[in-house]
């Protein structure tokens, strides 16, 4: 037996994974530990999709240096850092084992192997297979759980790492997933995400996407349902119908835009147009009255000019994001882009494209919560307090907006409650305690 301490880093999948590797081993009698002074063996769950999740995994293992000199302390990197750089990872000399995202399973062999001092080993097989869907996840949140429905990528964006670190696309029987939810209810948690790389490939038999939507909404005691995240170039009409039926599906939908240029667009795989995205907005906010639709972007991919950015820029203004996560683009080892393209956009024209977007989406961000100012919203209690004050409480909209709410001491997390707006600041709205009724 071995005390562990788990660190994650990354997507929401990885927090799903982190849940599964605690359960695979508390199965195995390990011990999980909140403190690393207390650990025989630190895992670091990692992420691979850009250049900065590298550089803080390689910082950490640096900063734990000293606990592998002073107490003999393994340090063993998972997920999908380990499976894209594989064995190089173990050229430095202060990490003992990686394993990646489809091997979780061997993760009690190799903790035994680097306590015993044995020859630090690497497993980074991908499975065609493997969806840990007999595995139920330890969960520590009582206000959301993650549920993964499917495992795997085959999109093969160009600038994407995924399809090489997590594998080809394989979805969970729609049985094993709705057993899974109504775990997750039972134990009172009262709202569900429900993650993989594209949801809406899902399929499990004859059943779509929307029809794992449609039935989880029907499980009794879950209350939220969100997803992450969908491809614009598929995104079923009938799952809109779906969203806009069930008052317990969040009015709130990530989509991925990328770029609003139909020549990058190409040059990323994306498989749709501009043209195409904009209606598919336009069509969102029609069928879903008060639908938030938030995005990712990329700035500066290989050969993108002024003019091209110009019309990401454009298409921002025309659809008028909600929220939006705004990135430059970094080679990732592995992919498509990195082999065939130079990375020949300039740091300063990354920095300047990326300050105007930014400054773009925060007009549009402020324009939405401005919108919400004197309304009623059901928020989701997330966090007892704040760190301003403990005075104050925080949740989220069903449109995934954050809520400030103060706190006399009854909100408790997971509980969702009636909240009034009364104003808001550049990132978050804020609520008054008279205007509070209990939902929960």
């Amino acid at each position: 037996m071995a005390a562990v301490y788990i660190e994650t880093y990354g997507c929401q999948m990885n927090e799903y994974d982190t849940e599964l590797v605690r359960s695979i081993l508390l199965e195995n009698k390990h011990q999980i530990v909140n403190n690393e002074l207390k650990a025989d063996v630190i895992l670091l769950n990692t992420c691979a999709v850009r250049e900065n999740a590298f550089n803080k995994i390689y910082a950490r293992v640096g900063d734990l240096k000293f606990l592998r000199k002073a107490k003999k302390t393994r340090v063993g990197i998972l997920g999908c850092m380990a499976q894209n750089l594989k064995k190089d990872l173990l050229i430095n000399k202060n990490i003992d084992f990686t394993l990646g995202p489809d091997s979780y399973r061997e993760l009690p062999k190799l903790i035994s192997e680097a306590l015993d001092h044995e020859p630090v080993n690497s497993i980074t097989d991908l499975s065609e297979y493997e969806t840990y869907s007999d595995i139920e996840p330890t969960r520590n949140n009582s206000s959301n759980a993650w549920l993964a429905i499917m495992r795997g990528c085959d999109n093969f964006c160009t600038f994407c790492v995924v399809p090489y670190t997590r594998g080809r696309e394989r979805s969970r029987e729609m049985s094993s997933i709705i057993e899974e939810a109504k775990s997750i209810a039972a134990k009172g948690i009262p709202q569900i995400t429900l993650l993989g790389q594209n949801v809406n490939s899902y399929k499990s038999g004859d059943d779509s996407f929307a029809d794992l939507m449609e039935a989880i909404a029907n499980v009794d005691g879950i209350k939220r349902i969100r997803f992450t995240s969908p491809h614009p170039k598929d995104f079923p009409e009938e799952l809109l119908h779906v969203i806009a039926k069930y008052p317990n599906i969040c009015k709130q939908i990530h989509l991925p835009l990328q770029s609003g240029n139909n020549e990058v667009l190409k040059k990323m795989n994306r498989e749709y147009t501009r043209t195409e995205f904009i209606e598919l907005a336009h069509k969102m906010r029609r069928i879903i009255p008060g639908v938030h639709i938030s995005t990712d972007i990329i700035i500066g991919f290989p050969s993108e000019t002024n003019a091209q950015f110009n019309e990401t820029a454009s298409l921002m203004e025309e659809v008028r994001f909600d929220s939006a996560y705004i990135f430059k683009y970094s080679p990732r080892e592995g992919t498509l882009a990195k082999r065939k393209f130079p990375d020949d956009v300039t740091a300063e024209d990354k920095k300047q494209r990326i300050v105007l977007l930014n400054d773009i989406q925060k007009r549009h961000s402020k324009e939405t919560l401005e919108r919400m100012v004197n309304k009623e919203y059901e928020v989701l209690i997330e966090k007892e307090s704040t760190p301003i004050s403990a005075d104050q409480c925080q949740g989220k909209t069903d449109q995934g907006v954050t809520v400030v709410l103060p706190q006399d001491g009854s909100l408790k997390i997971g509980d969702i409650v009636k909240a009034s707006i009364k104003q808001t600041t550049s990132h978050v709205l804020i609520a008054e305690i008279p205007t509070l009724s209990g939902v929960n």
